[in-house]
């Protein structure tokens, strides 16, 4: 079976519970129209995304472009199935690595260790395989004895290390990055860099949000524009960004 990515008429929307006072609900709807509505019981919702659509398939290499609020996370996050569209379905068929979020899927009241040990067994590595899986991780992330300690204990940077390590220990068929891969000390990112190039070029199908034109033209070959929520265009590199840029 062919990897592939499928989106068909996406739409997310998230209910804002603090937005009854009539006074901020009547701002919000005046102001930005276009991104907000009343849901059920009167209540104010967040229009996320609207009729996302498009198609990727092996040796696709998609770049999301917009300013911030644009629905860039948003849109990975749905893809990853962090969330449910409201209206439409996503169809995809291979392995999926999410680097959207430094501290996903971690307890932050666990160990490193332990934290490692239960990505270890949601993964259903076999006794070998997570044995290298914990040995490739602790090794990488250059935490030494902080491996012993509870995540809420760690630096920023710290959780930066350890949530990179776990995310790209295995080559994903389908990779989903958001820009907070670039993040760390020097040391590490030099590290984290190469390890990531590693990756883009294993995987068949890459979608990155980022606000940096040269890594979007160094890793991809098609870009999505959203604005609002929307697609404002959807093309190649260079026809996107020609519209997209300032002149």
């Amino acid at each position: 079976m062919m990897t592939f990515l499928d989106v068909s008429d996406v739409s997310i929307d998230f209910p804002l519970y603090h937005s009854d006072s009539r006074s901020l609900k009547k701002t919000l709807l005046k102001t930005t129209s276009s991104r907000f509505s009343s849901g059920p019981k009167n209540r104010t919702n967040l229009l996320a995304l609207r009729d996302i659509s498009f198609s990727l398939k092996p040796d696709d290499r998609l770049g999301l472009v917009g300013s911030n609020g644009a629905g860039k996370t948003t849109l990975l996050r749905t893809l990853s199935g962090i969330y449910q569209p409201n209206k439409g379905v996503i169809t995809i068929d291979g392995q999926v690595t999410a680097l959207l979020d430094p501290n996903q899927g971690m307890n932050m009241e666990l160990t490193g260790r332990e934290n490692i040990f239960l990505r270890a067994c949601f993964l259903g590595l076999s006794k070998q395989e997570a044995a290298h899986f914990k040995e490739d991780v602790i090794n990488f992330s250059g935490l030494n004895e902080f491996i012993e300690l509870p995540i809420r204990s760690y630096s920023s940077g710290m959780v930066v290390r350890l949530g990179f390590a776990m995310a790209t220990a295995f080559a994903p068929e389908i990779l989903l990055m958001d820009e907070w891969i670039l993040a760390g000390d020097a040391a590490f990112l030099s590290k984290a860099k190469k390890r990531v190039e590693t990756m883009v070029s294993a995987a068949k199908i890459l979608v990155l949000a980022s606000h940096s034109t040269a890594i979007l033209e160094q890793w991809c070959n098609r870009l999505i524009w959203l604005e609002n929520g929307v697609i404002k265009m959807d093309g190649s590199i260079e026809d996107v960004f020609k519209a997209y840029l300032p002149p």
